[in-house]
C-alpha cells in the first residue's frame, strides 16, 4: 500500500456503549462531521450520525429495521459517511437478533452478515466519504470494496477483555464485487 496509517492505543474502560468510551469519543468528535450526511445502522442511543437506525424501539432512531434493510434505503453514492458498530460475533448476532423477535439461523451468524453490510456500505458511500468501522479486528471495510485505511484507535480494556478497534477508511474508488457494480443503482432503492 504504502499509504501512512495513524496507529494509536490507549487504555480504557470497557462499556457496552462504544461511544462512551473516552479514547473512542474523542475520535468521533475529531473525524465526524456534522455538516456532512453520517448514518449509522445500528445506532444504540447514539446521535451523532444525521440518519439513524436500532432494531430496539426503546432507542429514538430515525428507523427500527434491519440494518441491511436499513443500509439498502440509501442510493448509491449518496452517503458521506457511516458509523458502523456492528454486534462482534455470531454469538452478539444471535443475542441481539433474538432479543427483538428475529428468527436468527445459521445463515443469519455467518460471515456474509458482515459482508453483505459491507457491500451495501460500498455502494452507498460517496467516493471520499468515510466509514468507522468499530471492533474486535481491524479490517474495515477494506480495500475490496474500494476503501483504504486511515487511520486505526485500538482501546485495550485490561484484564481478558477483547480490545475495541476503531478503523478510519475513506472510499478512494467504486468497486465492482462478481456480476455487481456497487455503484450502480438499480432503481429498487429510494
Amino acid at each position: 500500500m504504502g499509504e501512512d496509517i495513524k496507529i494509536e492505543r490507549v487504555w480504557a474502560m470497557p462499556n457496552k456503549n462504544t461511544f462512551d468510551i473516552k479514547p473512542i469519543h474523542d475520535l468521533l468528535s475529531e473525524e465526524v462531521d456534522n455538516s456532512l450526511l453520517w448514518i449509522d445502522p445500528f445506532a444504540n442511543k447514539n446521535k451523532l450520525a444525521r440518519i439513524t437506525n436500532d432494531l430496539n424501539p426503546e432507542y429514538e432512531t430515525d428507523y427500527h429495521i434491519d440494518a441491511l434493510d436499513f443500509l439498502r434505503l440509501f442510493d448509491s453514492n449518496a452517503i458521506d459517511g457511516v458509523l458502523y458498530d456492528p454486534p462482534y460475533s455470531p454469538r452478539q448476532v444471535s443475542e441481539c437478533y433474538n432479543d427483538f423477535g428475529y428468527n436468527v439461523t445459521w445463515d443469519t451468524t455467518k460471515a456474509s452478515f458482515w459482508s453483505n453490510h459491507k457491500k451495501e456500505i460500498s455502494r452507498i458511500v460517496k467516493i471520499g466519504g468515510k466509514v468507522i468501522t468499530f471492533g474486535w479486528n481491524s479490517g474495515g471495510i477494506g480495500m475490496k470494496y474500494g476503501f483504504q485505511i486511515q487511520r486505526i484507535l485500538m482501546v485495550p480494556h485490561g484484564g481478558w477483555h477483547n480490545d475495541t478497534i476503531c478503523v478510519v477508511e475513506v472510499k478512494v474508488k467504486n468497486v465492482s464485487i462478481g456480476e455487481e457494480i456497487l455503484e450502480a443503482n438499480d432503481g429498487n432503492r429510494q
